[in-house]
């Protein structure tokens, strides 16, 4: 078997007493998508900056983050500079806030490929091509504009656009349509479908929007109180989820909601303090099926085949 694109391992990060991510262990082949889902405040951000090796001031970091074979945990902090671009790249959630406001497109562009020794001209040439390639109608002029001067979905463009230029082996995705209308959510989801029988790499999709994992993902971690709690493929989490938190988020999402309801349906309760020691399953206060086991023992990682696996006591083979 070949080696994975991305490759984490046990990988825990804390701030002081807060325990944001707790032993998550996610994998991603070359040509692949895999889908991170969860509630806010679950950990997705937070494993979405160890991805890229920007963890949080003060973070405590344990564990490993293996792009192609490197370890960015292990690495100093030039070397992680060095990786950003040419192994990782991210798209962030807010494209407004991902460029210089003074600086226009094209100058940015040029820059980011700071690394590739060529002329400046064919740096320019090549961030012309890589707008077109993702949809921008008039590349020339974007060069031109500032970040101002665009509409959301086309910051969004020029945002993948940019993460694309160094051709980086992992790109992440977070929350790449959360600013954007439902008309440009769905141009930009059709362009990342599009970007992904192209892209040689992984790709990663951090995302709560469950209609983005099963329009985009090969396979989905879900993510709970900072723990994948399940895995398993796209089609495996929406037909037979095994967690019941899993299950819990599906029945939540507005497509399966059929006919005329007076209440949306939720998940009760709230998160669980992360500051504070956690006994047994997390899930377990806001579990409809949970048992005095679940909340006295950490539930036993249960696998349902080659490709699916959840954390919990009630869950069988």
């Amino acid at each position: 078997m070949s080696e994975p694109v991305l490759d984490v391992r046990d990988l825990s990060i804390s701030y002081g007493r807060v325990k944001a991510l707790r032993h998550a262990d996610i994998r991603a082949d070359a040509g692949e998508v895999i889908g991170i889902v969860g509630e806010s405040g679950c950990g997705k951000s937070t494993l979405a900056s160890a991805l890229i090796g920007l963890p949080a001031a003060g973070a405590a970091v344990t564990g490993e983050v293996r792009i192609g074979g490197a370890d960015l945990v292990a690495m100093t902090e030039a070397e992680r500079r060095a990786c950003r671009g040419s192994r990782v790249a991210m798209i962030f959630q807010d494209p407004m806030t991902s460029f210089n406001p003074v600086l226009t497109i094209g100058d940015q562009l040029v820059d980011f490929q700071h690394r590739l020794d060529a002329p400046r001209a064919e740096k320019r040439d090549r961030a012309r091509k890589m707008l077109a390639r993702v949809g921008l109608p008039d590349p020339d002029l974007a060069l031109r504009r500032f970040v101002h001067e665009l509409s959301g979905g086309m910051r969004q463009r020029v945002a993948i656009a940019a993460a694309l230029l160094m051709e980086p082996s992992l790109l992440v995705a977070d929350e790449p349509t959360t600013a954007l209308d439902v008309t440009m959510e769905a141009q930009i989801i059709h362009l990342l479908r599009e970007l992904r029988r192209d892209h040689r790499g992984a790709i990663v999709i951090i995302t709560h929007h469950l209609g983005v994992v099963g329009e985009l993902c090969d396979r989905v971690y879900v993510m709970y109180a900072g723990e994948v709690v399940e895995e398993g493929t796209t089609d495996e989490i929406y037909h037979t989820p095994r967690h019941p938190y899993t299950a819990a988020l599906i029945a939540c999402d507005p497509a399966h909601i059929v006919g005329r309801v007076d209440h949306l349906p939720s998940i009760g309760g709230t998160l669980p303090d992360l500051s504070a020691p956690l006994r047994g399953c997390a899930f377990a206060p806001r579990c409809p099926k949970a048992t005095a086991r679940c909340r006295d023992e950490a539930p036993p990682r249960v696998t349902f085949g080659p490709t699916q696996a959840a954390r919990c006591h009630e869950a069988r083979p």
